[in-house]
């Protein structure tokens, strides 16, 4: 949640064995600021701003939040545009988890953008890199985003990080400018590819250019030793993802064309026009520590069922010296590869070093005709990727107040004008959920503190701080925590500030909804209970002593204590309640510690409605419906 020195010293070793044994100038790495970077710095070019001091851009001078860099070749300009888009105030974690781009970032991503529109001949390929996702990334303060921006410019990929791979390896969506009318109000996405690849025309049908680019999100390198390889084979874009967690690869290999066409953009292919000097090769880069012996391709038709070899060609090296690979490039007819499916065909390439040395590429789909194959994601990255959290934010929250405040307060309003009572025997004469419903929030106002003290609560939540805490690393006062975000004692205007909106939402959205939520819930089934548990007894005294003694053959010295063994042991609902009860407290208990460390707080001075209120509601319903009365 705060930063070590120790760990930047080091990673400014690795850094410079890195460059010297590349043999690359230093100038040519660039690294960025990510918001674990900016935990507890207070100001950029402080103290605590370990990056400024150790990275390569901050050694440089690169003081800027954006930086570029043009390759020019004999066709073309390629255009990398980075930039910083972390929180200015670097808030202590968990509560700096977004990107904050600023109208002035944006004005100045753009510039950099459109910086070689005005070339009159070459084409222009824009990629952009970035620590954030653009569904971990807030609009600025007059509401443009980085989405609208990348779309006005034409990008073609836009390269981060931020995520890791526990969240699956399928971290990738396409963006588009005519999205679905759910999609265009940045709530969420489906799925990978976007809009359904059967609806959209290819190159050689004479399709419409539209505006769109792909996100690429990359794994760590910390713990899943990730690495990416992109490369731009004649405007079009490719890249491989090498897992190094086994150590060094002896080969790599990156095809480059027939592209992917899980990540094709249908623009590209529209530019083409099907000219055969872009489609008459398979090509491929190869990168060894020991000379290639041969490299073969290999095209597999899947329609049959099973995959089915077509093709089997040897690729010779090429002379092209412009990479630092080896490209390897053999020719085909491609036009024997054109159908409506956009993954009937698979392309793998097999490379053999000069030791007997095997290397195969995954089987790729493609599609010389630009469609576009589906990209699905499982939950995790559909929750990650998929949805747009600081839009969704404020609609999950107001979410979980008009529902629990519904429950809580409608039904009290309608049973003060109403005269009819709801109790356990009528919801056993006539079920259903709305009675069921009704008897046990009937049964909970018959608990008058809880549920006013829950009322009370709630309304705290929304009107109070939540926290107050120290959020820089070193010094500086104390800020307090509401669901806006973070209150710092900066300055003396009269307008409050909040920063950290929507990070807060990783502290308010699980209170609220696996605590504060499962409370309600099984406080109600707690009265719900002893009204169960009251009327067995009623049942139960109804009866003749007599004859209740003889069924269970007890004597009267001991009878009392048997009994209420009895009905105990009976009550095991209860017991179940108390487990849930404990689990409760023992996540909110997680809570509360993991915020006692981020921000060097005492539970009984500087959160205690917070701390305090969950296990006391719990504890007093516990005790008040221990006995039936």
């Amino acid at each position: 949640m705060k930063q070590d020195e120790e760990e930047w010293l080091e990673y400014q070793k690795v850094l410079e064995d890195v460059i010297k044994r590349s043999g690359l100038k230093k100038n040519m790495f660039y690294d960025l600021r990510g918001n674990h970077d900016a935990f507890g710095v207070p100001a950029f070019g402080g103290k605590f701003d370990f990056y400024s001091n150790y990275s390569i851009n901050g050694q440089l001078k690169r003081s800027g939040l954006v930086n570029s860099v043009t390759i020019q070749t004999g066709e073309r300009s390629i255009l990398f545009v980075g930039f910083d888009s972390s929180m200015s105030l670097g808030l202590r974690g968990p509560t700096n988890l977004f990107g904050h781009p600023t109208d002035q970032l944006l004005d100045d991503i753009s510039s950099e953008l459109s910086a070689l529109d005005s070339q009159p001949v070459k084409s222009v390929i824009k990629i952009a890199y970035g620590h954030f996702p653009l569904s971990f990334s807030a609009a600025s303060h007059s509401g443009r985003t980085l989405k609208d921006t990348f779309l006005t410019h034409n990008l073609s990929a836009y390269l981060c990080g931020h995520l890791h791979t526990k969240f699956g390896k399928n971290l990738k969506r396409r963006h588009e400018s005519n999205q679905h009318p759910l999609y265009s109000h940045n709530f969420f996405q489906l799925n990978g590819h976007g809009s359904h690849p059967g609806n959209l025309k290819t190159c050689s049908d004479g399709a419409t250019e539209f505006k769109e680019f792909w996100e690429w999100e990359m794994g760590d390198w910390r713990k899943s030793r990730a690495m990416r390889i992109l490369a731009i084979d004649r405007g079009w874009t490719s890249f491989v993802d090498v897992d190094l967690r086994l150590g060094a690869k002896n080969v790599i290999l990156l095809p480059t064309f027939p592209l992917d066409s899980r990540f094709t953009l249908e623009r590209s292919f529209h530019k083409c026009k099907m000219d055969p000097l872009y489609f008459n090769s398979v090509r491929a880069l190869v990168f060894s520590s020991s000379p290639i012996v041969s490299v073969v391709a290999r095209i597999y038709d899947s329609s049959p069922g099973n995959l089915v070899m077509v093709l089997e060609t040897p690729m010779k090296k090429n002379g092209d010296a412009s990479s630092r690979a080896d490209l390897y490039t053999c020719p085909w007819n491609f036009k024997a590869f054109e159908d409506p499916s956009p993954d009937r065909f698979l392309l793998q390439i097999e490379a053999v070093d000069i030791r007997g040395r095997s290397t195969l590429t995954e089987l790729r789909p493609f599609s010389v005709g630009g469609l576009r194959a589906r990209l699905s994601w499982n939950w995790k990255e559909f929750m990650v990727m998929g949805c747009q959290w600081d839009a969704l934010y404020y609609p999950i929250l107001w979410s979980f107040y008009l529902l629990i405040l519904s429950i809580l307060l409608i039904p009290k309003a309608i049973s003060l004008v109403s005269n009819r009572q709801y109790t356990y025997k009528n919801f056993i004469s006539n079920k259903g959920l709305v009675s069921c419903a009704a008897w046990i929030l009937s049964e909970l106002y018959n608990v008058p503190l809880v549920w006013l003290s829950m009322i009370v609560y709630l309304f705290y939540l929304i009107l109070c701080p939540w926290l107050s805490g120290q959020v820089f690393t070193e010094g500086g006062e104390r800020g307090y925590m509401t669901y806006r975000g973070w209150v710092l004692r900066l300055n003396k205007r009269a307008k409050l500030d909040f920063h950290g909106y929507p990070d807060i939402m990783v502290v308010v959205l699980p209170h609220l909804y696996l605590v504060v939520l499962p409370t309600v819930i099984v406080i109600g089934a707690l009265v719900a209970e002893r009204a169960i548990f009251q009327d067995h007894l009623r049942a139960l005294s109804a009866k003749k002593e007599d004859d209740y003694l003889v069924t269970n053959k007890v004597s009267a010295s001991t009878h009392g204590r048997n009994k209420t063994l009895t009905l105990l042991h009976r009550r095991w609902i209860r017991k179940i309640l108390l487990l849930i009860s404990s689990a409760i407290c023992w996540k909110h208990f997680l809570n509360c510690r993991a915020l006692i460390k981020a921000y060097a707080m005492n539970p009984l001075i500087h959160f205690p409605i917070y701390s305090m209120s969950i296990p006391l509601f719990l504890a007093y319903t516990i005790y008040k419906t221990s006995r039936a009365e």
